[in-house]
């Protein structure tokens, strides 16, 4: 590991890009034993989005483009309610004993939480977020790719055991050139980054056991006394998880999670990967063998870590103000989790010169994308990566970002926006803020500021359709309504939904929406074309959105309708690997062309 002596940004690029330089060596390469995971294994919410992962993986296999000689699994959770990324680590250690029976306690694990169906990142949300695209790379990474890079240094100093992390979060760092970190104490041990206050209000926050150490250093082991789960500023005060940078210490705060955080004097300890031994993880497996099936949702951060460490008390167990849906037997199962565990160490790794990004939604992914933030100088991201596209002039403020699209040279992108997999003609207009991705515009199209637009292949009563959601990037998805006399309180591109159906001559019934009766939302709304092909379909929603815009009829009663819930059950996964593979191709004989006639 080479040295590299200068500011914490500077050393913290120097360790990154050596990581991606031993992932890319690693491509496509069988590996040694103890050179890497033994197993990666990636959830999935549903059968639907467990086959869309597995054609993915067996693609970048077939490509060269993962590590080989590792077994890749993908583990979905059972039908019915909804278990949370705990009850999906439950339902992961019980694939894993049945797959390999005695043989796994000797494995290290990679498993990563992919189960979510990206509401708030829905151009994530027909392939995976493990599957969400990065500006940078040949072949383009994607988030699977850049986990591994960044994880390449763990399983060779991990005992045999588990560690789980998610599928839309980076975590980046720099320590000494002859340190490593170790994953080799019994329990659960946990990675933890300095972050302000604020960031600690939406993280786990760990109160770690007091320290003489005088000086800090890059790379720290300490034990946590007790793990608190997005706490107030009060409750970080109450439980002296709040430190004050003495001058051995001092920690930019600017370009880490969130876009607007300030420098700060007190900072606090907050998470993001942890691992478990084998022996923790056999008796989570059979705890869970023992309560049998789950009905609520269990998260692996505040319900796990919470129990652990010898401050822990049961009193979150009953507090539900961070959990998005309170179902019966939540506390209940909580509690027994607790009493479980309760007494189990956590150990954690103190990462000084560490950053912990984010890019779960649609504000995130074009913060880090096209502005000047520090994960794009730590990464190497590009403003045009792997694509044929017009120069984009460098300026000191935002810049768009194209990841392998083909973009006519008369084509106009501004600054903020992002286009993946996607063609554009020399008649389209793309406005500030935008995302377009899978699409196929060739006719004269200006799209307004804000803009979301995402294609997807549908596989129809065995005939092959296209949909294409339009909406505004800052909509709430999420946001529902219980009854239909209550859809005013929505919003389609910051205006009232029931302005809009009438806009697009569209009755308000419960036929308007699918799945949940009782849970009305953007996400379950019936309002997108299906069309024969591509174009077509990207046209009309663009029609649809530029109605709203002008507030002008354009009538979507003929059409065969769905909604984004519906898109995602339809989905033909195959084609839409086919159209991102056509595009690589000719993106790939057009360098050539262009180097023969050079």
């Amino acid at each position: 590991m080479a040295a590299v002596n200068g500011p914490p940004s500077v050393t913290l690029r120097a360790a990154t890009q050596r990581k991606l330089r031993r992932f890319s060596e690693l491509r496509g390469k069988p590996v040694a034993a103890g050179e890497f995971w033994d197993i990666v294994a990636i959830t999935a919410a549903d059968e639907k989005q467990e086959l869309a992962y597995k054609q993915q993986l067996s693609e970048k296999l077939k490509k060269k483009e993962l590590p080989l000689g590792v077994q890749y699994h993908v583990f979905v959770d059972p039908a019915g309610a909804k278990i949370g990324n705990g009850g999906s680590t439950f339902c992961a250690l019980r694939c894993l004993e049945k797959l390999y029976g005695d043989k796994w306690q000797s494995f290290t694990i990679l498993l990563i939480h992919s189960g979510g169906y990206s509401q708030r990142l829905p151009n994530a949300s027909a392939l995976g977020k493990i599957f969400t695209a990065l500006p940078f790379g040949k072949p383009i990474y994607q988030m699977l790719e850049l986990k591994l890079a960044m994880y390449i240094d763990f399983p060779s100093h991990m005992n045999p055991g588990v560690l789980v992390s998610c599928a839309d979060d980076i975590e980046l760092y720099s320590i000494g050139e002859s340190e490593f970190i170790r994953f080799d104490k019994p329990g659960f041990t946990a990675l933890a980054h300095p972050s302000s206050l604020t960031v600690g209000t939406t993280h786990g926050v760990f109160v770690l056991e007091p320290s003489n150490c005088l000086e800090h250093k890059d790379l720290e082991y300490k034990c946590c006394h007790r793990f608190l789960h997005k706490p107030s500023i009060e409750k970080m005060r109450q439980f002296d998880a709040v430190y004050r940078p003495g001058n051995c210490f001092q920690q930019d705060f600017s370009g880490g999670d969130t876009p607007s955080l300030k420098l700060e004097s007190e900072y606090v300890y907050t998470d993001s990967l942890f691992y478990m031994d084998h022996k923790s993880a056999k008796k989570l497996l059979a705890f869970y063998e023992k309560i049998g099936t789950l009905k609520c949702e269990i998260d692996a951060y505040g319900d796990f870590l919470q129990a652990l460490g010898p401050g822990a008390t049961a009193e979150y167990t009953t507090n539900t103000s961070n959990v998005t849906k309170e179902e019966s037997g939540l506390v209940n199962i909580r509690q027994k989790i607790f009493h479980f565990l309760k007494g189990t160490s956590l150990n954690v790794v103190v990462l000084n010169n560490s950053r912990f990004y984010h890019i779960g939604t649609t504000e995130e992914y074009l913060f880090h994308f096209t502005s000047h933030s520090s994960l794009k100088s730590e990464l190497g991201l590009q403003s045009i990566a792997f694509s044929i596209s017009p120069a984009i002039p460098e300026c000191s403020g935002n810049t768009s970002c194209i990841i392998q699209s083909i973009l006519d040279s008369r084509c106009s992108v501004s600054p903020g926006s992002v286009v993946e997999y996607s063609r554009l003609g020399p008649d389209v207009s793309v406005g500030e803020n935008c995302i377009i991705s899978g699409s196929y515009i060739m006719a004269t199209a200006v799209l307004p500021a804000y803009s979301f637009v995402c294609s997807l292949s549908l596989k129809m009563n065995g005939h092959l359709k296209y949909s294409t959601m339009a909406f505004g990037v800052r909509d709430n998805l999420k946001k529902n309504v219980k009854k239909l006399s209550d859809i005013k309180s929505l919003q389609f591109f910051g205006v009232c939904f029931l302005s809009c159906l009438d806009i697009w001559n569209l009755k308000v019934t419960e036929e308007l929406f699918s799945g949940n009766k009782t849970c009305l939302s953007l996400w379950s709304a019936r309002i997108f074309p299906v069309c024969s092909s591509l174009s077509d379909s990207v046209t009309t929603s663009m029609k649809m959105l530029d109605a709203i815009q002008n507030k002008s009829t354009f009538s979507l009663k003929n059409f065969k309708l769905l909604s984004i819930e519906e898109m995602l059950i339809y989905k033909d996964v195959e084609d839409m690997i086919t159209y991102r593979e056509q595009i690589s191709l000719e993106i790939i004989l057009n360098r050539k062309s262009d180097l023969e006639t050079s």
